[in-house]
């Protein structure tokens, strides 16, 4: 029995590509396994951008904290809880002026904590988050896994930076893209983001 964590971060909501193929994922691979899915809108509760109280606050002995120390890393200790006790996370993302919502770079923000989900050895930094299988979802309205847009495309490479570097380095990516070049462009996008969440549900068995 796997447990399935879903974050959405579309700000247009079920609405949104991103959010749409992920939902469809983490229920679909819930369904096989029969264990619990938890989801995380980011948009419906976003989660804070960080400020000094959690910087401070998260390399303090807990009574030390101040009460605004204590409430900025109880946030960040709930969503790095969800993290860990996930088998499965799906990760949807829109793109956004080329790169990803802020609304999840404040979620990453949060996750990516020194000695909790990353540390530092002798070859450099490790991630600590292991054994665990990832699903990216990346929607954008142009192109850019390939052709002359590729170098501009900061969400997709970037999102799997952040999530490797953290230890989610088995990592399955649906893009959907090009929706924005045309009615028959968008449902070619529509309809090869599904023929690939089939194989990759199918293969999950």
């Amino acid at each position: 029995m796997r447990r399935t964590l879903l974050v959405t971060s579309s700000p247009r909501g079920a609405h949104g590509l991103s959010t749409r193929f992920a939902t469809e994922i983490a229920e679909g691979l819930q369904a096989r396994s029969g264990g619990p899915l938890t989801v995380r809108d980011l948009v419906a509760n976003p989660p804070p951008h960080i400020t000094s109280a959690y910087i401070q606050g998260r390399i303090v002995a807990p009574e030390d904290r101040t009460p605004e120390q204590g409430q900025a890393v109880r946030v960040a200790q709930e969503l790095v809880d969800e993290l860990k006790a996930a088998d499965v996370i799906v990760l949807g993302s829109g793109m956004i002026n080329f790169g990803l919502p802020s609304q999840l770079k404040a979620w990453f923000d949060h996750v990516t904590w020194p000695r909790v989900t990353f540390g530092y050895g002798d070859t450099g930094p490790k991630g600590l988050l292991t054994d665990k299988k990832v699903y990216l979802v990346t929607a954008s309205g142009g192109v850019f896994s390939e052709g002359v847009w590729a170098p501009f495309d900061f969400q997709t490479n970037y999102l799997l930076h952040l999530l490797g570097f953290i230890g989610l380095t088995d990592v399955e990516v649906v893009r959907v893209e090009g929706t924005v070049l045309g009615p028959d462009a968008e449902k070619a996008a529509i309809a090869n983001a599904r023929t690939a969440i089939q194989a990759l549900l199918a293969k999950a068995g």
